[in-house]
């Protein structure tokens, strides 16, 4: 009886930096990144610890590594773009790329190293500022107030215990406790939420607390664009 020739094994997906740092964000998407460690990560990956670190020096590398990702993928406009719609525009793509990374917004700004991909991330915003008009002051300014409120709100977002599909239903019930003779503004602001989310739900059919954040993100921008070259 003739043997049937074994098949080869399958080769296994060669380690990298890159998936290193891959596999990192997606456990930090799913744990937290204060679950992320060089045994955990070399397990999600199917390899000894030690394996990793030929790609990555340590724990903090992988850190730094990861931060990097993620601000690549935050959008910096051209450019050529004014300096409103360019603030815009990467507020916004911050906002959804930390929506998609929560841990995101507090490791960033704590770490401490400089890399070629936050430094071309920083250099295009205060560029996009002072074509703009700002003095090198007011840039700094506007940076710091953009950054605060984008990573202020999305903290919050991720925070809140009820999606927006579900605000207006939450809302409701939360009425029957709030009683408007003793809280009339309160009562107020709750019969707006409902009624306003409710119609924006229907009419966009996407359930989001987008519309709250560009509202603020405007008005800061308006507040920008009054004192830009003020004396």
């Amino acid at each position: 009886m003739q043997k049937r020739a074994k098949r080869p094994a399958k080769s296994r997906e060669p380690l990298s930096r890159e998936r290193v740092l891959r596999a990192a964000i997606s456990m930090a998407d799913r744990e937290g990144v204060e679950s992320l460690s060089m045994r955990l990560l070399g397990q999600s990956l199917g390899v000894e610890a030690m394996s990793l670190y030929r790609h990555v020096a340590n724990r903090d590398a992988v850190l730094d590594g990861i931060c990097d990702l993620v601000v690549g993928e935050i959008e910096v406009p051209p450019q050529e773009a004014d300096w409103k719609v360019a603030m815009r525009q990467r507020a916004i793509s911050a906002h959804e790329v930390i929506l998609r990374h929560p841990w995101a917004s507090t490791l960033i700004e704590s770490r401490t190293s400089l890399s070629p991909a936050r430094l071309r991330y920083v250099e295009a915003m205060i560029g996009s500022l002072r074509r703009g008009g700002f003095s090198i002051g007011e840039a700094y300014h506007a940076i710091i107030i953009l950054d605060s409120y984008v990573y202020g709100f999305t903290l919050q977002e991720v925070s809140w215990p009820v999606s927006a599909a579900e605000s207006p239903a939450a809302t409701r019930r939360m009425q029957d406790e709030v009683p408007a003779e003793t809280y009339p503004n309160l009562a107020e602001i709750m019969a707006y939420v409902v009624a306003s989310r409710t119609e924006r739900n229907a009419a966009s059919g996407v359930a989001d607390y987008a519309a709250e954040f560009a509202f603020g993100l405007d008005l800061i921008l308006e507040g920008l664009e009054r004192r830009r070259g003020a004396p």
